[in-house]
């Protein structure tokens, strides 16, 4: 046998040295590599025939499919579906991820069996990190939502949610807005502060019984705070699947940040709430917060078991804010994008609103009917932005079966909107923007079920109807007032898409040319 010769201050191994190692090393490799692979099939296949849903690619470990997924994932996970079908399945972290992605999958999740996917995940690290997150409506589960959810939409609904006395101070707001839009004098503006502060106002006069002028020092400091919260959550995303990385250097994520602003933030509404608790009179219910502690008080005093309290308040109002403010005024800044890009609609919808609404008075909630034109806008607007593609992510709460796949217990499930909203088989055309889509042969609104931008199901966004109000009474009255023409006057804007907590519109100039002038 050749033997390879030490030499003098240089290291070497001999044949047999290699004989022995290679054979023993490769027997281990192989033993881990059978151990892994048992490991996955086991966990894949183990206490039922039916197959997990399929997966884009290998999980690695302690990372899964994070490394393979791109900074805005819609057109992504859009590759995926049309190639993994329905649902698809992703490891981040420690965590299984079951990916939704048709109407009827949702549907057949959502509300068929909603009992089972209505939960959320315990643990995240907003949940975590952030006192009190799991409160609320949004982000709670079990009891203490049903009864959030329960009294919320009931005092919403009491304080005028679809009639009068709402859509009366949602006007009162869209004629401040509409003045602010004619002291422009038709120079090139950014509406998104505006729009945001007007829009934030609505939803005061809704939860403290009363609207702020735009200079108030505490106005304009819950303001900031709430827009801090929904710029920086995004980058903290990351943590719900990986909260070790809250602990890295520098605040990487800005995790550190987020929980300073949100504690502000939170003492900041309890202190509001406090205010009112001291002058407000429980007889004159004027305001969210009025209302839900009567009836907190009603029930303690009843005897009966709640969970309404101090707490919840407050994660309530959060959630109305956070919601209501971010999805309305988005919406209205991306169809400012839509008419710039397609002028021929600005055009349609002032005469409609000409014809059947005249220019001497506001549009009201009493011509919602007529302006079919303006609503099959609308609804084109919400399929097109997709503002929350993914929706909330869900929680299974049991082992179920789902398009003749299992899904385990405790699967997060992410409903993927886009999938519905972008999907040629229902819209024919998806990415072209078409109004008429939502109107027959005679002019008629058509109502699509598929039309989910509020999600479905019993987690449907609590503000849908408020949404709706606010979207047709802000834009009826703009586009009666105003032309809305590119800041250079020719060329609409070179706008892209801003993936976060709501995919938003890059920031952009618009001339607000007054029609009266």
């Amino acid at each position: 046998m050749i033997t390879h010769v030490k030499e003098y201050g240089k290291s070497s191994i001999t044949a047999d040295a290699l004989d022995s190692f290679v054979p023993g090393t490769t027997v281990w490799i192989l033993l881990a590599l059978c151990l892994l692979a048992s490991w996955y099939w086991y966990s894949n296949n183990s206490g039922t025939s039916l197959p997990l849903p399929p997966t884009p690619g290998v999980a690695l470990p302690l990372v899964g499919h994070l490394y393979m997924l791109e900074k805005n994932p819609r057109r992504q996970f859009k590759r995926w579906a049309d190639s993994l079908g329905s649902i698809f399945r992703l490891r981040l972290g420690s965590d299984t991820v079951m990916v939704l992605n048709t109407y009827d999958v949702i549907k057949e999740a959502l509300v068929k069996q909603g009992k089972i996917f209505s939960d959320r995940k315990p643990g995240a690290f907003f949940v975590k990190y952030t006192q009190n997150h799991d409160r609320g409506v949004v982000h709670s589960s079990g009891e203490n939502w049903r009864e959030q959810r329960s009294t919320s939409l009931t005092i919403l609904k009491d304080f005028g949610m679809g009639k009068n006395i709402l859509a009366e101070k949602i006007s009162e707001e869209v004629e401040i807005y509409v003045k602010e839009l004619a002291s422009t004098k038709g120079k090139p503006v950014d509406l998104k502060s505006i729009t945001n502060i007007s829009v934030s106002n609505v939803i005061c006069s809704v939860i403290f019984g009363k609207r702020f002028e735009f200079t108030d020092p505490k106005f304009v400091r819950m303001m900031s705070l709430f827009n801090d919260v929904v710029r920086n959550a995004s980058g903290t995303q990351i943590l719900n699947f990986f909260p070790v990385l809250k602990y890295f250097p520098f605040d990487l994520f800005g995790a550190n940040k987020l929980i300073r602003i949100v504690s502000e933030l939170r003492l900041f509404v309890r202190n509001i709430v406090n205010e009112i608790r001291q002058t407000c009179d429980s007889d004159n219910v004027d305001s969210f917060v009025v209302a839900y502690l009567n009836e907190k008080k009603k029930k303690e005093e009843a005897g009966q078991q709640t969970y309404l309290d101090d707490v919840n308040l407050v994660r309530n109002i959060d959630n109305l804010f956070l919601a209501g403010t971010e999805t309305t005024s988005t919406t209205i800044l991306w169809s400012l994008v839509f008419v710039l890009q397609n002028p021929e609609t600005q055009k349609k919808i002032y005469q409609e609103i000409k014809e059947h609404v005249g220019t001497e008075r506001a549009p009201n909630m009493s011509d919602h009917a007529s302006l079919t034109y303006l609503n099959a806008f609308i609804m084109e607007i919400q399929r097109m932005a997709s503002l929350v593609p993914f929706s909330v992510p869900h929680l299974c709460n049991q082992d179920t079966v789902l398009d003749g796949f299992r899904i385990p217990k405790g699967s997060i499930i992410f409903p993927n909107l886009d999938s519905v909203l972008k999907d040629a088989k229902i819209w024919g055309d998806p990415e072209n923007f078409r109004p008429e889509r939502f109107l027959d042969e005679q002019g008629n609104l058509i109502k699509r079920e598929e039309l989910i931008p509020f999600s479905i199901g019993r987690r449907i966004c609590l503000g849908e109807s408020l949404a709706k109000m606010e979207l047709f009474l802000f834009l009826s009255s703009m586009f009666q007032r105003f032309e809305f023409l590119p800041a250079d006057g020719v060329s609409a804007p070179e706008v892209h898409e801003v993936f976060g907590g709501a995919v938003s519109p890059s920031l952009y100039e618009v001339r607000c040319i007054d029609r009266r002038i």
